[in-house]
C-alpha cells in the first residue's frame, strides 16, 4: 500500500516516529508522500526524507491556510527556489481553503495559479487541498487547463458531481479516514468511480478513521481505509492493494 499523504514530520510525531514508520512497514505499507506546508516545516519535512531515502518522497509547495498577505510572496519565492535546486514527486499541497479565512481568497487563487504553472513546467502532479472550495478549485482548474495538469484531489470530500469534474480534468480521488464516517457521504457513490481513479491517504495525524477517529492517525491505518474500500467495490484486500498502489506510481512517476 501507498499513503499519497501524510505530515509524518509533524510534531506530533516528535515522540515516536520511527516506531509509527516501522509500524506502517509492517502492516504493507511501502512508500510515503510528504505535502509541504510551509517554511515553518520544510526542514522536518526533509530531514524525515533524508533519514527514509527508500520509503519517503517530499513535495514541494505552499498550504492554502500558510497564505497570509503579509508573507505568501515570499513563501512562493522559498517554493520556487527549492524547485530550482532539487526534484520533488508533486508540487503540494496547494489550493483553496475557504473554511478558515474568506476574506484571503484573491491571493489563495494567485498563490494556487502560480504553483500551478510551476507544476506544468517541471511536469509534475499537483496535490490539491480545497476545502468549502469546489467551485472557486475549479474555476482554477479550468482556467489553467493543459495536458500535462494532473494529480489528485487529496482528502476528497465532494459528491459525485464533483467526482465527475475531477476526473474529467485528469485527477485522481485522494481517499482517507473520511470514508469510514457515518456521515462521510463519499461512501454512498464511491463504487461508480472506476478504482483506477482512487488512491489511498491517510493525512496522518488527522482525520483517523474509524474506530480510531479523534485520535492521532498514523500510515498504519492505510489498511482500514483499504477495508472498507473491500466492502465498497466488492474486491479482495489485495486487488484494492493492486490497482492503487499501481496509480500512485503511476502518478507520481517513482
Amino acid at each position: 500500500m501507498i499513503d499519497t499523504h501524510t505530515h509524518l514530520y509533524s510534531e506530533a510525531f516528535d515522540d515516536d516516529r520511527d516506531a509509527t514508520v516501522q509500524r506502517a512497514l509492517d502492516n504493507g505499507v511501502t512508500k510515503f508522500f510528504l505535502p509541504a506546508i510551509d517554511s515553518e516545516t520544510h526542514s522536518q519535512m526533509l530531514e524525515l526524507e533524508a533519514h527514509y531515502p527508500q520509503f519517503m518522497h517530499a513535495m514541494m509547495g505552499l498550504h492554502p491556510c500558510s497564505v497570509k498577505s503579509d508573507s505568501y510572496e515570499q513563501e512562493l519565492r522559498l517554493v520556487k527556489e527549492y524547485l530550482e535546486q532539487r526534484t520533488f514527486c508533486a508540487i503540494g499541497e496547494i489550493g483553496i481553503d475557504l473554511y478558515w479565512d474568506k476574506t484571503t481568497l484573491d491571493i489563495q487563487v494567485e498563490a494556487f495559479e502560480k504553483q500551478i504553472d510551476w507544476a506544468i513546467e517541471k511536469d509534475l502532479p499537483i496535490v490539491i487541498h480545497t476545502r468549502e472550495s469546489f467551485p472557486e478549485t475549479f474555476e482554477v482548474l479550468e482556467r489553467k487547463k493543459h495536458p500535462k495538469l494532473r494529480g489528485i484531489f487529496h482528502c476528497f470530500s465532494g459528491g459525485m458531481e464533483e467526482a465527475k469534474h475531477a476526473l474529467a480534468l485528469n485527477f485522481k480521488l485522494g481517499i482517507g479516514g473520511v470514508l469510514t464516517f457515518k456521515n462521510g457521504k463519499i461512501d454512498k457513490f464511491l463504487e461508480n468511480i472506476p478504482l483506477e481513479h482512487i488512491v489511498l491517504e491517510t493525512d496522518s495525524p488527522y482525520l483517523a478513521p474509524v474506530p480510531h477517529r479523534g485520535k492521532r492517525n498514523e500510515s498504519t491505518y492505510l489498511s482500514l481505509i483499504a477495508g472498507k474500500l473491500v466492502d465498497i467495490y466488492g474486491v479482495d484486500f489485495q486487488e484494492i492493494d493492486r490497482i492503487t498502489t499501481e496509480n500512485a506510481l503511476q502518478l507520481f512517476k517513482i
